[in-house]
């Protein structure tokens, strides 16, 4: 098999990403912060059972007069239902707007049409322990990839997640997608992905640098043949799982469309960083920091 030079353009990989890590940055910067969903800001839910199947343009058009940028999802097993997500919390007069329209509109009764209300306070608090989170599984990680094999494995992995997780704030900022619970349940999957498809490479480059502990080690050679090695496994695991994912976006409903668009960005961004962050950072770490 012929070995892939991966280590010596690795200024252009680590250029790649700082350009689109820095196009996401400035969109922050323009738009303010992220979208912030509801889930976050607070906001009101309603919930109705139509009773039959309806399209969401219709629902939209009750909506549009309260607010347009709601966010309108089938539920239910023979999608009769619909939830609505809005940031705004509606008065008593307005929920009674709502629901008589609901009502006018499927000739259905009041009881059938539910408001749930969060208050930003619950929003901060949901933010803050999606924070703990996020930093509680990348201290794990650390601990674990640190003992396992060494704690530079450990630094370059967790550099690898931080620059996954930035790739996904990146996309949201630049596409202005509502955060919401569901990105925190991605950006959690796609931590545990990434760093299972790093592991397999950190794993074949401890077997190598073993095999060639007795010689001068050539770092930049033994990640190359490292990284060719596992390559196939990595391209091949990678693309099944975004047949998967795409299949969900563009055939499910909206609520899992939610899902699939970070873990999409998340996959592509997982396979880059394992290749072409993670393992050269580990051989630029381990020639900073020599082992005697």
């Amino acid at each position: 098999m012929k070995t892939i030079n991966f280590m010596g353009p690795r200024k252009i990989w680590f250029g790649i990403s700082l350009a689109l890590l820095a196009v996401g940055l400035i969109f922050l910067i323009i738009n303010g912060g992220l979208n912030l969903g509801m889930d976050f800001v607070g906001g009101s839910s309603i919930h109705a059972t139509i009773g039959k199947t309806f399209e969401v343009s219709e629902i939209r058009e009750i909506m549009d007069k309260y607010d347009p940028e709601a966010t309108i999802t089938h539920a239910g097993q023979n999608k009769d239902q619909v939830i609505v997500r809005t940031k705004i919390s509606f008065d008593n007069e307005k929920r009674a707007e709502i629901i008589k329209a609901f009502s006018d509109k499927y000739s259905i009764e009041s009881k059938n049409i539910s408001f749930e209300t969060i208050g930003p306070t619950v929003g901060k608090e949901l933010a803050m322990q999606s924070l703990i989170a996020v930093l509680l599984a990348f201290a794990g990680i650390m601990i674990y990839i640190s003992v396992r094999f060494e704690w530079r494995f450990g630094l370059a992995a967790l550099s690898a997640l931080f620059h996954d997780t930035a790739m996904m704030v990146a996309a949201y900022a630049v596409f202005q997608i509502p955060v919401n619970g569901t990105f925190i349940a991605a950006l959690l999957t796609i931590i545990g992905y990434s760093i299972n498809d790093t592991i397999v490479i950190f794993d074949k480059i401890r077997e190598n640098l073993k095999i060639e502990h007795s010689k001068k080690i050539d770092y930049d050679n033994l990640v190359n043949v490292s990284v060719t090695q596992t390559l196939a496994r990595s391209i091949n695991t990678s693309l099944t799982t975004l047949i998967t994912i795409f299949a969900l976006y563009f055939l499910g409903v909206p609520a899992i469309r939610d899902f699939a668009f970070p873990m999409i960005i998340g996959v592509v961004s997982g396979c880059y960083s394992t290749i072409f962050i993670a393992s050269p950072l580990w051989v630029v770490l381990r020639k900073r920091f020599k082992v005697s």
